[in-house]
């Protein structure tokens, strides 16, 4: 019983954040627009924060400083110019390389490139809303699938080197989960057949991208040394630990809808 307990003795915390951040999130996601872009902006604060802390370098002063600095400044250039937000990237990563911080030049292209992606899909009036809830969707089914299969099924450890809490039991289940939100979203917005089907494989594609960002920031806290990103969110963390699988997903999300053009469901 005492193993149950330590087991879920975070479940309650995960659970009552999710139930208050989770309303503004897909609110701000519905109006779009400068309520969206602002909480961009404010993601690329705190992430910035938490990977200047991962790099060792104080954000009060340079180079950790820069970080958030750079993050925040491409966000705002975002609402004008995807374009000049990758400009502002560049030149922050570049500034960092210079100065022998590379973890933190990889960590701004990588942060604001996703932050990027999340702007750009949402911004499609048509389709926008529906690709950026479709892939949110995903993610967090993807986590919490991985979360109740992993402790409740537990079994061989799906890379012991890099997270040892992962299993491969956890692996299979956010897998599984992905794939049942990604069909279960397809067809309350009218999929059939052939929709649904690619609505489920590119839920997997997502679902195993999300899953490789969670290890990706469980390699990245191995190597800093910390347990957490950060302590903003109860149950979880950082804002870092809370959207690993979202940064991870959301590029190929924006090169698929690129790529299908504007207007189109990712699915279509």
């Amino acid at each position: 019983m005492g193993g149950g307990r330590v087991r879920w003795s975070d479940l309650r915390l995960r659970v009552l954040s999710a139930v208050v951040l989770a309303p503004v999130v897909l609110g701000c996601l519905w109006l779009g627009g400068a309520a969206w872009l602002g909480l961009l902006g404010l993601g690329a604060l705190g992430l910035g924060v938490e990977w200047a802390r991962l790099c060792g370098v104080p954000a009060r002063r340079w180079p950790g400083g820069g970080i958030p600095a750079t993050l925040v400044l491409a966000a705002v250039v975002t609402a004008f110019s995807a374009g000049g937000s990758v400009l502002v990237l560049l030149a922050g990563a570049l500034a960092f390389a210079a100065a022998g911080r590379r973890v933190a030049a990889a960590g701004t292209l990588y942060l604001g490139l996703a932050l990027l992606a999340m702007a750009v899909l949402r911004e499609d009036a048509a389709s926008g809303f529906a690709n950026m809830l479709f892939v949110m969707l995903v993610v967090w089914s993807s986590d919490i699938g991985a979360y109740l299969f992993g402790r409740l099924l537990g079994g061989p450890r799906l890379a012991p080197s890099i997270s040892p809490g992962k299993t491969w039991s956890g692996g299979a289940g956010g897998l599984v989960a992905a794939i049942l939100m990604g069909g279960v979203v397809a067809a309350v917005v009218g999929a059939s057949g052939a929709g649904l089907a690619r609505a489920a494989l590119i839920a997997a594609v997502l679902g195993i991208a999300s899953q490789a960002g969670d290890l990706l920031e469980s390699a990245v806290k191995r190597r800093a040394g910390v347990k957490d990103s950060g302590w903003i969110i109860p149950g979880h963390g950082g804002l870092l630990d809370r959207l690993d699988g979202l940064l991870a997903a959301a590029p190929l999300a924006a090169l698929l809808a690129l790529q299908l053009g504007r207007g189109v469901f990712l699915w279509q």
